[in-house]
């Protein structure tokens, strides 16, 4: 089971301020899955794996609120 971040009613960019937070502790490899219902989350998420080098391994739309989950690089 992979780490989650539940950043569902927080508007940009927390969601991903957060996610970059929790993913400091992890160590290479490891997954972590961000729950988040910001609209402009489809665009942060990949724009930060991008950048930081990180893999989107999956998205997936449920309940409203879209899960991301990433493979720290």
């Amino acid at each position: 089971m992979s780490e989650i971040v539940d950043a569902r009613g927080l508007l940009c960019p927390l969601p991903v301020l957060r996610l970059r937070k929790r993913m400091q502790a992890l160590s290479s490899g490891s997954e972590i899955t961000l729950i988040a219902d910001d609209p402009a989350a489809v665009i942060d998420v990949p724009h930060f794996c991008a950048e930081a080098g990180h893999s989107l391994v999956s998205t997936k739309d449920e309940k409203g609120a879209q899960h991301y989950t990433l493979r720290k690089a």
